[in-house]
């Protein structure tokens, strides 16, 4: 019977109050569904949600406690037989398939999507189980220069990203503004580049902006301390040095703070493009009307659609979206101490927990 594995020995921490630490615990033995598979996880990458969750007081779909994390690979051990012992990347997002969002090839906002981490257990544990549809099987070609754990981040991270880029229709040639290159931030910015943008990266932390250089990255601007009237007028000048047009700017809000969505919301011109992917609770004041003086859009996005991850990890595999240079793995047993550190965003790089559990 799918699930009865012979020594499974399922572990993962469990949040059981926001704020109070994670708790290790042992699962009961699994037993899959015809459409699920159970993967033995490899790296679980620690996002912003889950700290919204964890400290904000954000709430889950499915109650407390519950274990978190949807940043996940691992290989599958049961589930449906073409699946059997290939390494995955389970994407953030699990839509149904089968509504009318889905249909109309909006399923990254399907109203009956599951989300690991969310809607049920998620990864940062020794196993989980997951819906098996949508799951990206990762190449051989791409394992040799990635560790299945570091690929995790495609999970959310990398994944998010592309979508939001190919979303705002950018073209070779335009002005490519990412605002926060942090774990999110930093491959919006590389996607913009490969997307033929003229790419100008705007943080307060110069680790993060100097980093880039890594990845041909070098249009970059320190903001810390300055009035947004000064960053405006540097951006413009920037704009002009790198010959890019002075309308039809795609502005990306990737830091996920209200003093980042206002910078990002000024910046908005003439014909100019506004995604929002940072999250925050926090509420701004802005004036609607420039949308219809500047004939300007403001777009959202929410996950990656499933069927968009090949095309990611193709890009991976070609060589042109580098990970290994921002992504940072941790022992899982560590989780707490990398939760407070992110949450004193005294992590640079993309943290990805690896399981330590006791092996039996």
């Amino acid at each position: 019977m799918k699930g009865q594995l012979q020594g499974f020995k399922g572990c993962a921490w469990q949040m059981n109050f926001v704020k109070a630490p994670f708790e290790l615990v042992k699962l009961p033995q699994p037993v899959i569904k015809e459409d699920e598979a159970l993967i033995e996880v490899a790296g679980c990458g620690v996002c912003h949600t889950d700290l919204s969750f964890w400290y904000h007081g954000v709430p889950t779909r499915h109650k407390l406690p519950l274990v978190l994390g949807h940043e996940i690979s691992g290989t599958v051990i049961d589930g449906p037989s073409e699946l059997m012992g290939k390494p995955v990347i389970i994407p953030a997002v699990l839509p149904c398939g089968e509504c009318d969002l889905c249909q109309k090839k909006r399923s990254n906002i399907c109203q009956h999507q599951k989300m690991p981490g969310n809607d049920f257990n998620g990864g940062f544990a020794s196993h989980v189980v997951v819906p098996s549809r949508y799951l990206a099987i990762v190449p051989e070609q791409v394992l040799e220069k990635y560790s299945l754990a570091e690929l995790s981040v495609v999970a959310d991270a990398v994944s998010t990203p592309y979508q939001v880029v190919t979303k705002s229709n950018l073209q070779p040639g335009e002005f490519a503004v990412i605002v926060g290159v942090g774990g999110v931030g930093v491959y919006t910015a590389q996607l913009a580049q490969i997307f033929g943008g003229k790419v100008l990266a705007i943080d307060i932390l110069q680790e993060r902006l100097d980093g880039l250089a890594e990845v041909g990255i070098t249009s970059v601007f320190n903001n810390a301390g300055l009035e947004i009237k000064e960053v405006k007028k540097r951006v413009k000048e920037i704009c002009q040095q790198l010959d890019a047009p002075q309308h039809s700017w795609k502005i990306y809000e990737m830091s996920g703070t209200r003093a980042g969505q206002e910078l990002a919301y000024a910046l908005l011109g003439i014909a100019g493009t506004l995604s929002i992917v940072g999250f925050t609770m926090e509420k701004l004041k802005v004036r609607l009307s420039n949308l219809m003086a500047f004939d300007a859009q403001v777009i959202g996005t929410w996950g990656c659609k499933p069927e968009l991850y090949p095309e990611v990890i193709k890009l991976i595999e070609d060589g042109k979206l580098k990970l290994k240079p921002f992504t940072e793995t941790f022992p899982m047993s560590k989780i707490n101490d990398v939760f407070q550190k992110t949450l004193e965003h005294k992590l640079l790089k993309r943290s990805v927990l690896v399981p330590d559990f006791e092996k039996n």
